[in-house]
């Protein structure tokens, strides 16, 4: 397997959450990674918390000269790149009575549009590298939570571009795969208004038992999967699920 030390990873979204989590993992064992998120005090927050080996830079990646400066800004930073963690990502819940279009489209190029276009982007990159591409799915395609159809189908799409991106640039040696994270403290429910802090941890407490393991999982443990597939050279269009046993549907009686 390959080494992570001295690899250039670039993470959209790492202003917190999973996105932070995986920056923090891979700049402690030697990588150079850039991250890039909307909420320039956030980002700029974690990459002066984890010294030289992180680069903090803003970046709203549905939009394409900011997803060019964060490309390049890590090209510079690493001296190249090796792997593209696609992570950054929104929540719209609702009734699908109560959706509204311009709402849903907003959702997809954030969740889905956008990861595209950067991977499109990275591609020359990650061929010289014979890098990775990991895409941050979500558990919701595995088990069915009302009102949350919005996300799920983003997270969906991205399952399915996972296969045929695969396919796609096996021939350049560049691999895709996709991360299935369960339950993991994050504050992308906070952001879109749905939650208050308080009640966002609240709800974690409360969907801990219904995970085989009997607890939420944390970035670390997120970030430990993606490690495995950046590395892995013989895996790709793979799904990873990575939920402490949510998927499975236990039941209390």
């Amino acid at each position: 397997m390959k080494k992570i030390k001295g690899m250039s990873i670039l993470i959209t979204g790492g202003g917190s959450g999973i996105g932070a989590g995986a920056a923090r993992y891979f700049a402690e064992r030697g990588a150079k990674v850039t991250i890039c998120g909307r909420q320039e005090g956030k980002v700029k927050s974690v990459a002066d918390g984890l010294g030289a080996n992180c680069l903090g830079v803003k970046g709203d990646v549905t939009k394409e000269e900011e997803r060019e400066h964060a490309l390049q800004s890590a090209l510079n930073h690493g001296k190249g790149l090796d792997a593209l963690i696609s992570n950054a990502g929104n929540m719209l819940r609702g009734p699908i009575t109560d959706l509204k279009e311009d709402e849903l489209l907003e959702l997809f190029h954030t969740n889905v549009v956008s990861g595209m276009m950067l991977t499109g982007m990275a591609v020359p990159h990650l061929e010289k590298s014979q890098g990775a591409v990991i895409f941050i799915g979500s558990i919701h395609t595995r088990r069915a939570f009302p009102g949350a159809s919005p996300y799920a189908a983003t997270k969906g799409s991205l399952e399915a571009l996972t296969g045929v991106l695969a396919a796609e640039l096996g021939a350049k040696k560049i691999r895709v795969n996709c991360i299935l994270p369960g339950a993991v403290p994050t504050d992308i429910n906070i952001r879109a208004g749905l939650f208050t802090e308080e009640e966002h941890a609240s709800r974690m407490k409360a969907i801990a038992p219904l995970h085989v393991l009997n607890r939420v999982g944390t970035s670390e443990e997120i970030a430990e999967a993606i490690d495995y597939l950046i590395r892995a050279e013989w895996t790709t269009g793979s799904s990873l699920v990575v939920d402490g046993g949510l998927s499975l549907g236990i039941s209390p009686f």
